[in-house]
Formats: C-alpha cells, sequence, structure tokens
C-alpha cells in the first residue's frame, strides 16, 4: 500500500517544496505543518479536502478550487497546478516499490534537495543537512 505525501510549494519565481509522509489526511496531521511552515497571513490555495475547511479562521487566506468542477475555478482563476505539476515529477523520481512510510523519506529529501537548490547535488545536499 502506498503512503499519502502532504506538499507545500511557495507560489515565487524560486517555486520552493516542502513534501511530507503522512499516516493521515486528517485535519490535525494536515494544520500542525501548515501551522509549522506556513507564516500566518499567508495565501493558501487548496483543493475542496475537507481538513482545509478551517484555514481562514486560523490566519490564513483560503482560496479553493473544486477540482469535480475544473481545475481551474471560473469564479477567480485559483487552481493548485503548481503543486500538481510537482506531483508527477515527485512519483518519477520514486521507485514504486519504495512508496511506503518506511522508505519514502530519502527521496522526498533527494527531490526537495534537488528541486530547491538547483546546482550541484552533494554540495546541496551538504547545506540542507547542515
Amino acid at each position: 500500500m502506498g503512503v499519502w505525501v502532504f506538499g507545500i510549494v511557495e507560489r515565487t519565481p524560486q517555486r520552493k517544496i516542502l513534501l511530507f509522509p503522512v499516516e493521515k489526511r486528517d485535519k490535525a496531521t494536515l494544520f500542525d505543518l501548515i501551522n509549522k511552515y506556513i507564516k500566518k497571513q499567508s495565501i493558501i490555495y487548496s483543493d475542496g479536502w475537507r481538513a482545509y475547511n478551517t484555514l481562514h479562521l486560523e490566519g490564513y487566506y483560503h482560496y479553493v478550487v473544486n477540482h469535480s468542477i475544473g481545475f481551474v475555478s471560473p469564479l477567480d482563476g485559483v487552481h493548485t497546478n503548481t503543486i500538481e505539476g510537482n506531483w508527477s515529477s515527485v512519483k518519477v523520481s520514486i521507485p514504486k516499490r519504495h512508496r511506503v512510510l518506511t522508505k519514502i523519506d530519502s527521496y522526498l529529501v533527494e527531490y526537495m534537495v534537488k528541486r530547491n537548490e538547483l546546482g550541484d547535488f552533494e554540495t546541496n545536499i551538504i547545506k540542507f543537512l547542515l
């Protein structure tokens, strides 16, 4: 059985990404990560997953795209294409047999370092670990 991965990506020119394997996709699990890694008053774009329903009460600006209607909201142009575009690259970088909670961490770290720190991988992994 596979593992759930929660992802956060900046909507900046750098498009830095954070990826976390999670055992549950519930509000408590996701809000722990959101509150730890995203500054209050930030804008968050998400799909309609119910765990995100109260983000606006936590001090974030929250915009939703309903994927059952489309991938871009016709009302305000909200989309999750930035993170969705990374998922296919992440999946390709991880062999199927390693898409389990006990083996996925090193692949996610490697992907984040390569994606966030363009340049020499060995130098950047040392910087990442320090």
